[in-house]
């Protein structure tokens, strides 16, 4: 039986900062934190309005960007592509001279030892904003949307891509890819699933910064409804079933409860998508001075890892690692 006071005194190990350091359970460190960029093939860097502090980055620039990042301590980098033009079948993502590979490229030659993880989708490319293939009667096209995805992870891989992110949430698409990866010489890339990933009203912003709303309807056809916990766990094992190497959920913080069953009954990597819609919530508050940024910041990220994730993807993480390194 637990001890109870006065014997037992929680305040004891909260008397000095160096108390609270020494039994403290949960911790982010830079190694933890994947930045997305958007990389375009626009000269030096454009501002997205929705999302204070992300830029749209010339090829250059995007390698600047990641070395910068890798000297803060930085684990990863995530890139999203912005194509000069978009087609129904979004050749641009797995183009061998595609936006995206040439970032790639460039950002291997200026960094040492930071992964670089690509996202892997059609909906930036397509002229319809969709993550796949359309029927004639417009809706989206399971499996012909396969050999696609995995042509352009294979094109990922052969621009030295560390690890490829498949977010388009088709059915089979992970096994698609494997398969591709493993017949084309790349057996030992890995692949990070957008698993478990909801049709969630947080991504607006992002949509702005990628170019990537669909031109008509929605992604609740494809993507999760919020209202299921269980799905994910389905999802999340067919994932794994299929080749998976690491598990995202996304968002995070309105899906602690899925991160922390995807956790504990997978026993797998676990990465956790701190997407934008939360991150703009915060920068706004805190121009308004209604929140001390940095303070709810930490406080956000330690629930995303107290939740079980391993990994977070966040436009924070170069503020975050400068505060950590501070």
């Amino acid at each position: 039986m637990m001890a109870r006071f006065p014997i037992y005194r929680a305040r004891r190990l909260r008397r000095s900062e160096r108390l609270r350091a020494m039994v403290r359970e949960t911790s982010v460190d830079p190694a933890d934190l994947i930045a997305p960029l958007f990389v375009t093939y626009q000269e030096g860097r454009h501002p997205v309005e929705a999302m204070p502090g992300v830029e749209q980055m010339s090829v250059r620039e995007t390698a600047d960007e990641a070395a910068r990042l890798e000297s803060l301590g930085v684990g990863a980098v995530l890139l999203f592509g912005i194509p000069e033009s978009k087609d129904a079948v979004g050749s641009g993502a797995y183009a061998s001279d595609g936006i995206v590979q040439q970032a790639v490229s460039a950002i291997k030659e200026r960094t040492d030892d930071l992964v670089v993880i690509t996202d892997v989708c059609l909906c930036e490319y397509t002229d319809h904003g969709h993550c796949g293939l359309l029927t004639a009667e417009g809706e989206v096209d399971n499996d012909p949307s396969l050999e696609l995805l995995a042509r352009s992870a294979v094109s990922h891989a052969e621009a030295g891509a560390d690890l490829v992110a498949p977010s388009d949430m088709m059915d089979g698409r992970v096994a698609a890819i494997r398969e591709a990866l493993d017949r084309s010489g790349f057996a030992q890339t890995p692949i990070m699933s957008y698993a478990v990933k909801y049709a969630s009203a947080f991504y607006g912003p992002f949509r702005e910064a990628a170019g990537s709303a669909p031109q008509f309807g929605d992604r609740k056809a494809y993507q999760m409804d919020p209202a299921n916990a269980d799905e994910g766990l389905r999802e999340a094992w067919m994932d794994i079933e299929e080749g998976a190497d690491i598990i995202m959920v996304k968002p995070a913080l309105p899906y602690l409860d899925v991160i922390h069953r995807v956790k504990r009954e997978t026993r797998y990597p676990v990465a956790a998508y701190h997407v934008s819609g939360e991150y703009s919530m915060l920068k706004a508050a805190a121009e308004r001075g209604w929140i001390d940024e940095e303070r709810v910041l930490l406080e956000t990220m330690l629930s995303i890892k107290r939740a079980g994730a391993d990994l977070i993807i966040t436009y924070y993480a170069g503020q975050l690692a400068a505060m950590l390194g501070e």
